[in-house]
């Protein structure tokens, strides 16, 4: 018996690599506990553009109680805002991954040490690392899966990472303020290279090294680089776009030309047809003063406002500044009956269904002179899959609220 449990992986002996110890370990952590902590404010703020405090529609999570206690009216600028913010918190998120996976290695001998709790303090770090460990996973995946727009987990994405990241950092936090201390003594004793006394990671007979813990490191950082250079281009402008094969649409623009920009959703998809958006389409303006039809004549006869904004999704990819035009969403306020104090605006799409069908703004995003009822892009009227006959555009929005299609604006409180 005492053979085969030498042979098991929670004896000491069965995790053989020189490389582990507390030291490397300790390195991992103190970049995951920088990254980390940036992923979840970031996502937080992700969470906040969408302003789900304003109106059912937009709350994807409305079992959230407590857990929205830091929601505030999302800015309009700076235009980019969303853009940086997203665009962070996705490519952060992919660059962490070799992070992550390293550390989860080197502590991987923990995970089935007997026994499984020694004392009060150990079994609560226990079950934070399994915590820690499960929801690690559980977020890089979903976020990684989303990112490619493959939905592979049962339910909405959104529900499950908001609750997941709370659930995560928690977990994250505690196993933080448990370990952090010797951590920080740990780095501070010596070299990466040296052993530590009593070390729980160090095999006690390491097999013949095939490489240092430098070394080691310089991998991991050099798979963070790759991944760095293969997803920020999405994002952010530059020559780094055409690397960005790992972007969500791959390293390809939708065709040349005014509307050759990336789109997440085309008119197809979304079952919107020629004969919506044809000569018979109007758009419904409500508010105090009733409800007024307008057409695309009547809109283009209106004064025309141009906005250089760009289009940023909840999936990390982003478009540099596209030159809009069209009517100012004020000015339709007050042909709704509001002249004065702009109010909130619930906007719908032709679209025939998805969660974001029906969108709400609130009177800041309004008021902003370059939100606008978007009829052309870049000197053209828009394409099909850009939204035609009209769209939303709002700065520092993210995509979802830049509702395409769009048949209806209702004007008043929400």
């Amino acid at each position: 018996m005492t053979t085969i449990l030498a042979h098991t992986p929670s004896s000491s002996g069965y995790w053989r690599s020189p490389v582990r110890g507390v030291r490397f370990t300790a390195v991992l952590g103190l970049v995951l506990l920088i990254g980390i902590t940036v992923l979840f404010v970031t996502g937080l703020l992700s969470y906040a553009a969408y302003n789900p405090d304003l109106s059912p529609v937009n709350d994807k999570t409305p079992g959230k109680g407590l857990l929205g206690f830091y929601l505030f009216a999302w800015p309009t600028g700076p235009h980019w805002l969303y853009r940086l913010t997203q665009g962070l918190h996705v490519t952060l998120g992919i660059v962490l991954v070799p992070v992550l996976l390293a550390k989860l290695w080197s502590v991987v001998p923990k995970l089935f040490a007997l026994p499984p709790a020694r004392s009060l303090g150990h079994a609560l770090e226990r079950i934070s690392l399994l915590l820690l460990v499960g929801g690690a996973l559980f977020e890089f995946v979903t976020g990684l899966l989303n990112i490619q727009l493959e939905y592979l987990f049962p339910g909405s994405f959104y529900p499950l990472h908001f609750y997941g990241a709370w659930v995560f950092f928690a977990a994250f936090l505690t196993h933080a303020a448990l370990r952090m201390p010797q951590a920080v003594r740990v780095l501070r004793s010596g070299r990466l290279s040296e052993a530590s006394p009593g070390d729980p990671l160090e095999s006690p007979a390491p097999s013949a090294p095939t490489i240092s813990r430098r070394g080691a490191l310089a991998v991991v950082g050099a798979g963070s680089l790759v991944l760095l250079i293969t997803s920020v281009g999405r994002s952010f402008d530059g020559p780094l776009r055409r690397l960005a094969v790992l972007a969500p649409h791959g390293v390809d623009e939708p065709g040349s030309g005014p509307g050759g920009f990336q789109i997440n959703k085309t008119a197809a998809a979304a079952g919107v047809t020629t004969a919506d958006t044809g000569e018979n389409w109007w758009l419904t303006v409500s508010g105090p003063a009733g409800n007024l039809r307008l057409t695309r004549r009547d809109l283009m006869a209106m004064d025309q406002y141009s906005a250089a904004l760009p289009i940023a999704c909840v999936e990390g990819w982003s478009t540099s500044d596209q030159r809009w035009r069209g009517v100012r969403l004020s000015d339709l306020a007050v042909l709704a009956g509001y002249p004065d104090g702009v109010p909130g605006l619930l906007v719908e799409s032709m679209q025939r269904s998805g969660p974001f069908r029906r969108a709400a703004l609130r009177d800041n995003q309004v008021r902003d002179p370059s939100s606008l009822l978007a009829l052309q892009v870049n000197g053209e009227d828009l394409t099909p899959d850009h939204g035609y006959p009209a769209r939303i555009i709002v700065p520092a929005a993210p995509g979802v609220l830049n509702t395409k299609w769009v048949s209806r604006l209702t004007f008043g409180s929400l």
